[in-house]
């Protein structure tokens, strides 16, 4: 089912009495990344995805966003969907919004999972190379950075084996709506840190992490997960930095058997 809900874009499949998990994407892509995770959910849990705003078929809106912003859409799709101690699945910069509402409000989540993503804001290194984005953006267009910037999310083996879909991919992101890049590259740059707050993360935690990730590299994620009291860490063979996409067999795994982990007193 497909609805708009403060003019964000939510999906939805799967029976709603099933156990809930919402899916935030990472930028610059949107709620179809998650396509293949989906389709091997949706028998046993009840899966929610949305367009992040300004990207997908989310409207750009202002164009002015923060990160916590952003965590306030999650939160009012939680609320108005009267979605139940739901899983949180966040990637890369779904990542980002995922572990700030875990800090925020974790009592609203029964479990996390954590995708090729990091706790750290940006540094000043970081911050000039969003600012240079930016720019690019406001005298180029968005297509040129858009796919430079896709293609780093993604390892040697897919590039090599799927270039058809890569080409689809790449071709589909690249008409992205520039005002909502620009607005989601700002918002990564004010981030706030969450490397403190991990530590006193209580829900159990899946972190994934894909074996050619050069933007979130696994010794990082590995490191991340080690300082969650209750959290697995899992490497996906083969894959960058979209590990649903990549491999999405040995993703989809991934989560199931942690999903089928869970405890009734944890949901």
């Amino acid at each position: 089912m497909k609805l708009s809900l403060n003019n964000i874009m939510i999906f939805t499949n799967g029976d709603k009495n099933n156990l809930p998990i919402i899916f935030v994407h990472g930028f610059p892509y949107d709620h179809t990344m998650w396509d293949e995770t989906i389709s091997a959910l949706q028998e046993k849990y009840y899966c929610v995805t949305y367009d992040i705003r300004g990207l997908g078929q989310s409207p750009e809106g202002s164009g002015q966003y923060t990160m916590e912003s952003f965590v306030d859409d999650l939160e009012t799709i939680i609320e108005e969907l009267d979605l139940r101690k739901p899983v949180l699945c966040g990637l890369s910069m779904g990542g980002y919004i995922a572990l700030r509402a875990v800090e925020r409000m974790e009592e609203k989540f029964s479990a996390a999972i954590f995708c090729d993503t990091r706790p750290e804001a940006d540094g000043n290194a970081a911050k000039l190379k969003r600012a240079g984005g930016v720019k690019h953006i406001n005298d180029h267009g968005a297509e040129g950075f858009i796919r430079e910037f896709v293609k780093n999310c993604f390892g040697s083996k897919y590039l090599s084996e799927k270039k058809d879909a890569y080409k689809n991919l790449e071709d589909y992101f690249a008409k992205s709506n520039p005002a909502g890049v620009i607005g989601c590259l700002i918002a990564m740059t004010g981030r706030t840190d969450t490397s403190e707050a991990i530590s006193k993360f209580k829900l159990p935690a899946l972190l994934i992490c894909g074996q050619e990730d050069k933007l979130t590299p696994p010794e990082a994620m590995k490191s991340v997960a080690a300082k969650i009291s209750n959290a697995k860490f899992v490497i996906i063979s083969g894959a960058g930095h979209m590990t649903p996409i990549e491999n999405p067999e040995e993703f989809n795994k991934a989560v199931l058997s942690f999903l089928s982990g869970l405890s009734h007193k944890t949901i």
